[in-house]
């Protein structure tokens, strides 16, 4: 079996033994870590295997575009706190998912490009279905315990950077001006979270397979 498939269907075999009805599983990185690709592949072993998967991406409860530069448009803190608005994603998607939840989830709630508010239709959520999100800050302390298992992907800026200026046409170099904003701001989460600590399994995905660095035995 190829390494990626391998890390996959060890994550999948993991989420299926939880005991929640309804899982809610994290992927978290930073910018460029290559989380949507990582949870896109992980719901097509978990459907294979015969699970349900509702996918989600925290890039669907930004902020308006005012509230985000609040504190203008290069603060490293302004990234970190103010670019989602967690207490509308545990609205739309945790808090459904509780105990004495309505199982009706909603995947966005506002959309970035158009800074506009969106009315996306409720999903209901059946017993054994996952609900897998993926962006950044998922282990912050507004959501840690959210999560019935999460995945963090390590890779380093230098790749990161890389990677997004392919994608997005941003400088290639983690140190330009142009990327503080971004860079330092994922330090401060990275130092305040400790996302790797509280990760379920921590995943190197800088190469062309993930590599399993730590998981449940």
């Amino acid at each position: 079996m190829p390494p990626r498939d391998d890390v996959l269907r060890r994550l999948a075999d993991h989420v299926r033994s939880l005991a929640a009805p309804t899982p809610l599983v994290a992927v978290d990185g930073v910018d460029g870590a290559g989380k949507t690709t990582f949870a896109d592949a992980l719901a097509h072993v978990l459907r294979a295997g015969g699970s349900d998967v509702i996918r989600v991406s925290v890039d669907g409860f930004h902020r308006p575009r005012a509230e985000r530069y609040r504190r203008g448009r290069t603060s490293p803190r302004g990234f970190y706190e103010d670019s989602y608005d967690l207490a509308e994603f545990r609205r739309a998607v945790v808090e459904p998912l509780s105990a004495d939840g309505s199982r009706e989830v909603r995947v966005a709630a506002f959309d970035h490009r158009t800074d506009t508010a969106v009315d996306a239709p409720p999903l209901t959520v059946d017993d054994g279905t996952v609900v897998l999100v993926d962006g950044i800050f998922l282990h912050r302390p507004e959501l840690v315990d959210a999560w019935d298992a999460s995945v963090f992907l390590r890779v380093p800026f230098a790749t990161t950077f890389a990677r997004m200026a392919v994608r997005d046409g941003c400088p290639p170099d983690p140190a330009d001006p142009a990327n503080r904003r971004y860079v330092e701001g994922q330090r401060l989460y990275l130092a305040a979270a400790d996302p790797e600590r509280r990760a379920t399994f921590v995943v190197d995905n800088a190469g062309d397979a993930p590599l399993l660095l730590r998981g449940p035995a």
